[in-house]
């Protein structure tokens, strides 16, 4: 478990249905988080997200693929990619895994 435990204060997204909505809104507000969106059409404002996205799903592909597995197991495929990501890969700054921060 992680001892530095930090509070989310701030959080920016895009303008998906997910995060536009009363319900998120809410949630965001019952924490005291602030909730931002980035420019409309701009996805380059969101460019770390975008790339860890197209990681996990090219991990995904790979994990269904390389193993046989149906496509139906797809949203599996990108939690176990996810796991698999925040447990492996290093930050170079720190040199911690993303589990560990």
């Amino acid at each position: 478990m992680n001892s530095n435990i930090k509070s989310i204060k701030r959080i920016r997204s895009d303008h998906g249905r997910e995060f536009e909505n009363a319900i998120f809104e809410s949630y965001c507000n019952s924490l005291g988080i602030s909730h931002e969106f980035s420019a409309l059409r701009t996805p380059q404002q969101n460019g770390v997200v975008e790339r860890k996205n197209r990681v996990l799903q090219e991990m995904a592909r790979v994990l269904l693929l390389s193993n046989n597995v149906p496509r139906n197991l797809w949203a599996e495929a990108v939690n176990i990619a996810c796991y698999i990501g925040n447990r492996v890969f290093l930050r170079p700054e720190t040199r911690n895994t993303s589990y560990e921060l």
